[in-house]
């Protein structure tokens, strides 16, 4: 079991810039990989930015060159650091981790753009 809590979520003008945290507590030995989603109201939650044990990383198209995401190991804690935002960022931004088959989540920050 692994229990994941976010922070750093908030409302932020359009080119402006965020970094969320997420802390990892209790089985954090055994994770494979560490992420961040986000979700939008009638939407699928997306796969934003993951990092894997070994440090490499992979984004989705739409973030790339704006978004990083960084920690020191996948154990955490884990930040994604969030520049030139646009409004289609707009969504809760969730952490996942992974061990083997099993996801585990955090309760999710909002991130709001807007002017």
């Amino acid at each position: 079991q692994v229990q994941l809590v976010e922070s750093g979520g908030g409302l932020v003008q359009p080119g402006g810039s965020l970094r969320l945290s997420c802390a990892a507590s209790g089985n954090t030995f055994s994770i494979n990989s560490m992420a961040w989603y986000r979700q939008t109201p009638g939407k699928q939650r997306e796969l934003v930015a993951r990092i894997v044990r070994g440090g490499d990383t992979s984004y989705l198209d739409s973030v790339k060159g704006r978004f990083t995401i960084f920690g020191d190991s996948v154990e955490g804690p884990v930040y994604l650091q969030m520049n030139s935002l646009k409004p289609e960022d707009t969504a809760v931004y969730y952490c996942n981790a992974r061990i083997r088959v099993d996801d585990y989540w955090g309760q999710g920050t909002q991130v709001t753009v807007s002017s």
